[in-house]
């Protein structure tokens, strides 16, 4: 609450209240044709969004290039997420086997991919909104405790406006396509309009931002 830019903060607290969440989401990845062949290819979906100069080749409109339009002007990198995490992640890798550490390092880097997709930015409001519809997606209590403490904040600021983008992330996200099973790799040179239709996502929210410290100030 005092910095909503720390995100080691978000790590450990998602970690610590997870339960068995990502377990859940393991095994659902598993009962499907295009999630068994990923976790038996496990590809490293950090390389591919690191690879700025691809992804700016890609069609305009493609989700990957408008990813990486949104990471240059957010100031971010695919990176990034994994650094924040990266005492968790030892953590796991003493104690889980390859494949569930893997799926738990795709999860963290589909984050972004994610702010893209649904349309959420990365000001408050839009970080809130896109953690009630992955709270939605993973049933994750540690995430579902973030979203809490934020609509909680929220409407102890009387930002009514954002309870409202809270509570419809949380009802877009339970009626969306399932994201954790999702090719990634596969959708990136598709058109982001495409890829949110066949996904359920509906046209991106329009909301006022409100901007933390810590994030780029936007024309």
């Amino acid at each position: 609450m005092r910095d909503p830019d720390d995100t080691t903060k978000v790590f450990d607290i998602i970690d610590a209240l997870a339960g068995r969440a990502v377990e859940r989401s393991f095994r659902r990845l598993r009962s499907t044709e295009t999630g068994r062949r990923l976790i038996a290819e496990r590809p490293r979906l950090v390389d591919t969004l690191s690879d700025r100069d691809r992804l700016l080749a890609m069609p305009a409109g493609s989700l990957g290039r408008c990813y990486a339009e949104f990471v240059g002007r957010e100031d971010l990198s695919a990176t990034g997420l994994a650094d924040a995490s990266a005492h968790v992640a030892e953590r796991r890798e003493e104690t889980m086997p390859e494949e569930f550490v893997w799926f738990t390092e795709r999860l963290r880097d589909t984050h972004d991919l994610w702010h893209v997709t649904t349309g959420y930015n990365r000001d408050l409001v839009g970080e809130a909104s896109l953690l009630a519809f992955s709270y939605a997606q993973t049933r994750n209590r540690g995430i579902g405790f973030i979203v809490l403490v934020a609509y909680l904040r929220a409407g102890r600021q009387g930002m009514t406006g954002a309870r409202a983008m809270i509570r419809e992330g949380y009802r877009r996200g339970k009626a969306a396509a399932w994201l954790p099973g999702q090719d990634w790799e596969a959708l990136l040179s598709r058109p982001l309009a495409e890829v949110r239709q066949e996904l359920g996502l509906g046209d991106p929210p329009v909301y006022d931002e409100v901007r933390s410290e810590g994030a780029p100030a936007l024309a």
